[in-house]
Parts: C-alpha cells; sequence; structure tokens
C-alpha cells in the first residue's frame, strides 16, 4: 500500500531561507534555517487566534487547530475555507454560526514547544472519550522510526522544527512538520477531517514531548497510540492512562519505553542484539525536542 500520502518537501523556497553564518573555527558558513511567518485563523467573522507557522497546508492547520480546540463538531458542515497568502489569513466557514465565535476573544499563539494558547475546552469531553482497544506491534515501531527518520524533511536540513506523522500499521502516511509540535498535530488533524480519514486503527509519531497537551488532542481525535522520540511529563503519563491511550516514547531504532497501555504492545519482532538508533540520519547538533 502507499507510504507517505502527504510528507515534507524540504525543498520549497517559502519554508527555508540561506544565511551567512560564522561557525566555531570562525570560518564564513551558509546554512539553511526555516522560515516563520504569522497565520491569522478566522471562524465565520471571529478572529480566533494568530499562529506562528512556516506557512504549508494553511487550511489544514486551521481546520486542526479549530477541530483540535472543540470549536467544529462531528456534526459540523464546513461550507468553505477561504485562504489570502498575501495576507495571511485563513476564514473557515460553517454552514451554522458557531457558540465559540461569540465565547472567544482574540488570543495569540506563539511557536514556543511549552507555551502555545490552550483554550479550556480542550479539557471538555475528555471523561467521554473511549478509544479503542487497539494492538500496538514493536515490529510497527521498528519499521516506522526507520522510515521517519530517514525520510528528507526540514528537520534534517534546518532543525529548529517539529514533525508528526499519522500512521496506519508500520505505514507513515500524513507526515507534517512545523515550529511548533501542536501546529504540526494540528495539520494532521485537519486533513483527517476534510478527507474523512478514521481514527481508530492509526498511530501518531511526534518528535516532541509527550506532554499533557499532545495527550489531549490526540485522545479526542480518536488516536489510540501515541509514539515520540523525545520523553514524557507525568500528567501527560496521567492522562494517557485515565483515557486508554497506549503513550510511548524514547523511540530510537528498536529502542522504547512504554508508560501506559502496555498490555496492548504485540511483541511480534524482538529487538537485535546490536539495535541502533539511526544516528547518522539526524541532523548534527539537533536536539530530542
Amino acid at each position: 500500500m502507499t507510504e507517505f500520502l502527504l510528507a515534507p518537501d524540504p525543498a520549497a523556497p517559502r519554508l527555508s531561507k540561506a544565511v551567512a553564518a560564522i561557525d566555531h573555527t570562525g570560518a564564513s558558513q551558509t546554512i539553511k534555517i526555516v522560515t516563520e511567518r504569522p497565520l491569522t485563523i478566522f471562524l465565520n467573522s471571529r478572529e480566533i487566534v494568530t499562529a506562528m507557522t512556516i506557512g504549508d497546508y494553511p487550511e489544514y492547520l486551521a481546520l486542526g487547530f479549530l477541530r483540535n480546540q472543540g470549536m467544529l463538531g462531528d456534526g459540523e458542515t464546513v461550507t468553505g475555507i477561504d485562504y489570502d497568502d498575501e495576507i495571511d489569513t485563513v476564514v473557515v466557514r460553517t454552514a451554522v454560526e458557531t457558540d465559540f465565535e461569540e465565547k472567544l476573544s482574540r488570543k495569540t499563539r506563539t511557536s514556543g514547544c511549552a507555551v502555545g494558547t490552550v483554550f479550556g475546552d480542550m479539557m471538555e469531553g475528555l471523561d467521554r472519550v473511549v478509544l479503542p482497544k487497539a494492538p500496538v506491534h514493536t515490529s510497527w515501531l521498528y519499521a516506522l522510526s526507520r522510515k521517519i527518520n530517514t525520510r528528507p524533511s526540514l528537520y534534517l536540513e534546518a532543525g529548529a522544527i517539529h514533525g508528526s506523522v499519522l500512521c496506519e500499521g508500520d505505514r507513515p502516511l500524513v507526515y507534517m512538520e512545523d515550529v511548533g509540535r501542536h501546529n504540526a498535530v494540528d495539520k494532521i488533524a485537519g486533513y483527517m477531517f476534510a478527507k474523512g480519514v478514521p481514527a481508530g486503527d492509526k498511530l501518531l509519531y511526534t518528535t516532541g514531548r509527550l506532554t499533557s497537551e499532545m495527550v489531549i488532542k490526540t485522545a479526542l481525535m480518536g488516536i489510540p497510540a501515541l509514539v515520540s522520540r523525545s520523553g514524557f511529563t507525568a500528567w501527560g503519563v496521567e492522562l494517557a492512562k485515565s483515557v486508554g491511550l497506549t503513550l510511548i516514547g524514547r523511540l530510537r531504532g528498536e529502542r522504547f519505553m512504554c508508560v501506559a497501555g502496555a498490555e496492548r504492545l504485540v511483541w511480534d519482532a524482538p529487538p537485535s542484539a546490536a539495535p541502533g538508533d539511526h544516528a547518522r540520519h539526524k541532523r548534527k547538533g539537533a536536539g530530542d525536542d
């Protein structure tokens, strides 16, 4: 079956630029850095948020952000999405005006990894989430680690960026990157909403930390497993256990730690005697999260 229905394009001119730099020896170098631009999201006539983003897939980012914040429900009919690249604005239009338009005032969402705009509505409905008890095969984890970490990406080209990947079994399907890990997840949520992609048999891979917000987003999307090459926060682990989410972190090659949902692991591929972490594919000097 097809892998990577969508994937990063490191050569896209709008996503990065070359700048002059001086290295530790005093030598002149030219390096690539990612771009960053504001994107203002409207829900009908109401300005909802301004997100800092690399600028690709703005429609998916807008849809996913609204979806993950609970502003677009399952029964919501989206009648149009208008993107204006000159003023970096996306307007999502619905058949009926939603309650959130009068409820929310203008907010600015930063590209920071630990801080972003988080509306209290994200917690609403979490107690009603019922995730399928989907198995996670260890062979899938090993294959995904290899395929994702060897895929050309902006991370490998320029760093300072996060990635999230929607996977089915051992197949990575949709790979999104952005300056904030939440943006990358929102783009995937927007893609799933727009295309009607079912979530119950999927796995979400992220390069960032497994925080409470990441767990909440994944659970509300209906995805039963969340995997990262990075680590965890205590609240993230507790929330994963409470909603029945399989939570796996520190995935490097054939090494990982499962802190929630271990009973759903299927041990169909024991790690080799000398497991690798695909370090040769990691951008030199890049951090974990």
